[in-house]
């Protein structure tokens, strides 16, 4: 079953999220931290479409495959610095935010590494990000 098309049912909410991402590229997140941040909350909401876009974005941008590999257990991997780690758990802590929200720990961990704006910026590209994941999976968004 095809489904709608929110880019042309509703253009201008399309453009607003599209605005919200243009601000994020301008934000102080390495665009390789950001193409992490979007591949790991991707891969926790299963979004396959966001996962090979985002895959390709970091490739091209020089992030390598073992790391990409990793990150699904980056937990475990000494392949991440501690600024990655830091956000990689807001990340999870976000993405999975009925879970357990986004604890003292981590945030007081982040906000140390980040400091206030730089936090602000890391959650704000999580929900971007999430914001995306769910836009592609309740449509179906396929591989172009």
């Amino acid at each position: 079953m095809k489904r709608i098309s929110i880019k042309d049912l509703e253009p201008g909410a399309y453009k607003a999220m599209h605005g919200l991402e243009q601000y994020m590229m301008n934000s102080l997140i390495t665009p390789t931290l950001r193409e992490l941040i979007k591949i790991r909350a991707s891969q926790i909401n299963s979004c396959a479409y966001c996962i090979d876009m985002h895959t390709q974005d970091a490739l091209r941008i020089g992030e390598t495959p073992r790391r990409i590999f990793a990150l699904s257990a980056w937990k475990e991997s000494p392949l991440f610095t501690k600024q990655e780690r830091a956000a990689l758990h807001v990340t999870e802590e976000v993405t999975l935010i009925s879970e357990n929200g986004l604890s003292n720990e981590t945030y007081e961990a982040a906000l140390e590494i980040f400091g206030e704006n730089g936090l602000s910026q890391i959650i704000m590209q999580v929900i971007t990000i999430n914001s995306w994941n769910r836009i592609a999976i309740s449509t179906k968004q396929i591989f172009e």
